[in-house]
């Protein structure tokens, strides 16, 4: 699993986290570089000069007065120790902190350059008060100068850890409130285009906001009334074609009528089933322009309709076996979803076998209707292709009258129209089940 985050959210907040420690991180090496660094070397000057100045004075004093001049060296440095910022127990460590061992190594360096010959003989220690304190070797004799505060001993403060995890606080909201502001016009996109791959029409994003998200809104929008437009064309252009089909048609078979006392019967027969073959392929064109008319959803029971569509089938010498499983009622399109049901059980007599059944059910979210049959079945690979407009399921799989292939297309358009979903089931020589997914509320 990767540790880098999936949302855009996460990516920008880890970003800017990390941009935020890194900062801190060359802050901290300019401070060393630009600041600790040269005053290190300029203190460290300072405390040559005034050892230098020390060892003159020891050498104009008598002997016997050499000890007491030290001490009292020593005691003033203590004073003005206690009566410094910082308190004494802060200081009192046994080991150098990082800052003291630089300082005293420039310190023993510039000691070893004024001293003949260089001899690297400095040495430090601390005294009862927790101070630095020089060994200065005079006359045979050590003597241990106490320096008065001559660098802090405290390099690292929580205040630098404050002011950098408040900053790093800040810079975090500071993103999360902007990318709140991005994720909400994104977040109407996302939702925008789940409506219009549903088969739905979404309301028109709002386009104001930064350019590019405005931007990203009027592309959006454009491309959904460029698509509106495109199928609403389409439905015309199905509408007007099957329409104009319909008097050529009846002309056909009322011209079979009046010869069929002319031609021979099985002749006659065989033209009247070819024109109710070409009227229910314009029919179903006509039920594919129709989808998008506008019909008010109205609570609807699958039973009822179940039961409707079995009577519709026997009144055409079909019996259809129904299997009903007290589905509450659901807000539909009456006349879209009895299309759609009509189409799907028209397809199991032509391209399945009997019996044809039809089942209803629901669950906590969703209610169902669902036509099967007991042919040949389909192949798994074929099912997602089948739902698309004028496609018909090939080889001997779905034999049978060839129709125009839009009665699994026309379901799909009335499931999605209705925020659910129409679901294949089949294995070859299980036959086909057909289930139209409704939601139990209204989408």
């Amino acid at each position: 699993m990767s540790a880098w985050p999936r949302s855009l959210l996460g990516r920008n907040l880890l970003l800017i986290a990390a941009l935020v420690v890194a900062s801190q991180l060359c802050a901290v090496v300019l401070v060393r570089q630009m600041v600790l660094q040269p005053r290190v070397a300029q203190v460290a000057d300072g405390v040559a000069r005034n050892v230098a100045a020390l060892r003159a004075g020891l050498d104009v004093l008598p002997p016997g007065q050499r000890a007491a001049f030290v001490q009292a060296f020593n005691r003033q440095a203590a004073e003005a120790e206690r009566d410094a910022d910082e308190p004494l127990s802060l200081r009192r460590r046994a080991l150098l902190s990082p800052l003291e061992r630089r300082f005293v190594q420039a310190v023993a360096r510039r000691l070893d350059q004024a001293e003949a010959g260089g001899t690297g003989q400095a040495r430090w220690r601390r005294d009862g008060a927790g101070l630095l304190a020089l060994r200065v070797a005079h006359g045979g004799t050590d003597y241990w100068l106490t320096l008065p505060s001559v660098f802090p001993t405290r390099e690292f403060t929580g205040a630098w850890l404050m002011a950098t995890v408040a900053g790093g606080l800040l810079a975090l909201l500071g993103a999360w409130w902007l990318q709140r502001h991005l994720n909400r016009p994104l977040a109407q996109v996302v939702a925008a285009a789940r409506q219009l791959s549903s088969g739905r029409q979404p309301e028109p994003l709002p386009e104001g906001g930064p350019e590019e998200i405005a931007t990203v809104a009027r592309s959006f929008n454009q491309m959904a009334r460029s698509l509106a437009e495109a199928e609403r064309e389409r439905a015309l252009m199905l509408a007007g074609v099957s329409h104009d089909l319909r008097t050529p048609l009846t002309k056909l078979r009322l011209g079979v009528e009046i010869a069929q006392a002319h031609v021979d019967a099985p002749l006659a027969a065989s033209m009247a089933r070819s024109i109710e073959e070409m009227d229910a392929i314009v029919g179903q064109f006509l039920d594919f322009a129709r989808l998008g008319d506008g019909e008010a959803a109205l609570p609807a029971s699958l039973d009822d309709l179940a039961r409707a569509a079995a009577e519709a089938q026997a009144d055409h010498g079909r019996t259809v076996a129904l299997e009903l499983g007290s589905a509450p009622a659901v807000p539909v399109h009456a006349q879209a979803l009895r299309r759609a049901l009509d189409n799907l059980v028209e397809n199991a007599w032509r391209h399945g076998a009997a019996p044809v059944l039809l089942r209803t059910g629901a669950d906590r979210a969703h209610a169902w209707i669902e036509v099967a049959d007991h042919g040949a079945g389909v192949a798994a690979d074929e099912l997602e292709r089948l739902r698309q407009p004028f496609a018909r399921g090939g080889g001997v799989a779905r034999s049978g009258t060839p129709g125009a292939g839009l009665g699994l297309a026309i379901a799909e358009r009335v499931a999605r129209a209705h925020g659910g979903a129409l679901e294949l089931h089949s294995t070859p020589g299980t036959g086909l089940r057909a289930r139209l997914v409704l939601p139990r509320v209204g989408s």
